[in-house]
């Protein structure tokens, strides 16, 4: 697949899903019902057979209600180790999703990665992919790698 296609698949990109894996934090941002953007940065674990990041947060921040009204997000992943010269990344679009169905799915994998936010208050949230642009210029400058669900 060239850079210019977009995958509208379930499945996404090997190297995509290795990228996000390999990594632990991803910088989140929602819009308030002022059109004020709001972002946050927070540890996730990567769902990558449904397509979904899950992150831990209490429900009196100002993110988690901005996005109880709002579901609307977009983020970036970068790597934990930046090297300028090689630069990969990820730019994605999503929403929130409260569903009991997923919240178990959520519980499970975050904790089975992340056992020590166990002792911390919070809880588990979802957030359901939409579109993925990956650059990877390690490949070739400027690679974009794209995923649609």
């Amino acid at each position: 697949m060239s850079s210019s296609q977009v995958s509208k698949s379930q499945v996404m990109d090997k190297r995509i899903t290795e990228f996000i894996n390999e990594q632990s934090c991803i910088s989140i941002s929602c819009v308030d019902k002022e059109s004020r953007p709001h972002v946050f940065t927070c540890f996730y674990t990567f769902d990558s057979e449904e397509g979904y990041l899950y992150f831990k947060s209490n429900e009196d921040t100002l993110h988690a209600k901005i996005m109880q009204e709002n579901s609307a997000i977009a983020g970036s992943i970068l790597p934990n180790k930046l090297n300028p010269l090689k630069i990969k990344g990820i730019q994605l679009e999503g929403e929130y999703v409260n569903s009991e169905e997923q919240n178990t799915r959520a519980k499970k994998l975050y904790y089975k990665q992340h056992p020590y936010a166990l002792a911390s208050s919070g809880r588990i949230w979802c957030i359901q992919i939409n579109s993925i642009k990956m650059t990877d210029n390690t490949l070739m400058f400027g690679e974009k790698i794209r995923w649609q669900r």
